[in-house]
């Protein structure tokens, strides 16, 4: 054995290691350090697996034959068209491209950055409340309400409503979970559009902010949102409405399982996570490589379009593809000892915000608040660690890698 694949075989036996000592879901058979027999393979349900790096850019990169908007292929009754007017996740070009620059003048850089004071202080805020208490549930403690009461503050909706944020999400995903386990229960009063983030308590709440914004503007991204224009146009209420249920939704989980996901990993490897607290310019790297290793969203969806090949596999029209970002992440052809967590890699083009024109606007933000919330946990409690006693719990779901409790000892 060369020298070479015995460290790519440690590599792989210490990855499986940490996923099966964590009870990760073993469908996400690529954090256990197994490589997938081809990078694309269609299973028995007929959906097209795509594993292989490249073969996802290639998908990634043909919107004329790979859509975003699976909402057919996922519910067995039919959408209402308020839930998806206007949202980046579900449309294509041409209209795509439109809502993107429109967004793009409202969510601008500057609005990002201009947020990190505030992140700090929250971040302070909700450390301070558990500070000497020896231990902290890192998602309810911090994880969960730091990006919430962040957005919350950009959007211009009290944060004093988050308790009501939560308890939608909780019900998102507690029917997403059921609607994806094969055990659904035909009485349940569970339905398609909650498993795709849709709750209409929530949309109509934020309907009746965007429409007050109409009237009476504040310093807030809703106004911005709602006052952006490019060559005359205009979001419509719906598309205001979407691109705020996704940064609230998809923005908190992201962060969240960030967090998670990279103290996690710290949490292996003491000797990294005293040299990350010595020099927090270490914490953008611990933020990338967490975001290949385990992504929160591990695997994306679309819908083919147009006949075509991936990876030289067949697809047709209707047909469902998942990209397993996760795998794609530690494709071998792209990256170097794929299984270890190496804060020197660089450069490091991992998938986990996505690429192209989907590529994740809320990718700064929630960059941001890993690093400022890591930075911070890491410095507060220098004897941070798991609890050996009570193990995070993840989501059962086919998409995703975020603990919904994660039990931490301070002291």
């Amino acid at each position: 054995m060369t020298t070479a694949s015995a460290t790519h075989q440690a590599d792989g036996a210490k990855a499986a290691a940490f996923a099966d000592r964590l009870g990760i879901n073993p469908a996400f058979f690529w954090m256990r350090g197994h490589s997938p027999e081809r990078p694309v393979e269609v299973d028995g349900f007929g959906v097209c697996n795509v594993y292989g790096y490249r073969e996802i850019l290639e998908v990634l990169r043909d919107p004329r034959s790979f859509s975003n908007n699976i909402a057919s292929l996922l519910a067995a009754t039919e959408i209402d068209e308020s839930f998806s007017e206007g949202a980046l996740t579900m449309t294509d070009p041409p209209e795509h491209t439109k809502l993107r620059k429109l967004i793009g003048k409202a969510f601008t850089p500057k609005v990002v950055a201009e947020l990190e004071p505030r992140i700090v202080a929250i971040t302070d805020e909700l450390l301070d409340a558990v500070d000497g208490r020896g231990s902290l549930e890192l998602v309810n403690d911090l994880a969960y309400p730091m990006p919430v009461m962040v957005i919350s503050e950009l959007l211009g909706v009290p944060t004093s409503d988050r308790h009501l944020f939560k308890r939608w999400v909780e019900r998102m995903s507690s029917s997403a979970i059921e609607l994806t386990s094969g055990e659904r229960n035909p009485n349940s009063d569970a339905d398609p559009q909650a498993a795709m983030r849709v709750v209409p308590e929530l949309f109509d709440y934020l309907r009746a902010h965007t429409a007050e914004r109409r009237v009476k503007p504040r310093e807030d991204l809703i106004t911005k949102l709602v006052e952006a224009e490019v060559d005359g146009e205009r979001l419509s209420d719906g598309a205001v409405v979407n691109f705020a249920n996704e940064l609230l939704v998809v923005g908190h989980a992201t962060t969240s399982a960030l967090l998670g996901n990279a103290l996690l990993y710290l949490d292996t490897d003491p000797e990294l996570a005293a040299r990350v607290r010595a020099d927090p310019a270490l914490t953008p790297a611990v933020v990338e490589e967490t975001l290949r290793l385990m992504p929160p969203i591990a695997v994306a969806y679309k819908a083919v379009l147009a006949r075509t090949e991936i990876g030289g596999v067949p697809v047709v029209p209707g047909q469902m593809v998942a990209l397993s970002i996760g795998a794609a992440n530690r494709d071998e052809r792209q990256f170097d000892r794929p299984h270890a967590f190496d804060v020197t890699r660089d450069p490091n083009p991992h998938l986990g915000f996505s690429r192209g024109i989907h590529f994740c606007p809320g990718a700064p933000l929630a960059r941001m608040e890993g690093r400022v919330a890591l930075n911070a946990v890491l410095a507060r409690f220098p004897g941070l660690r798991t609890d050996p006693d009570r193990l995070p719990t993840f989501l059962p779901l086919p998409h995703v890698i975020t603990a919904s409790e994660l039990p931490l000892l301070t002291s």
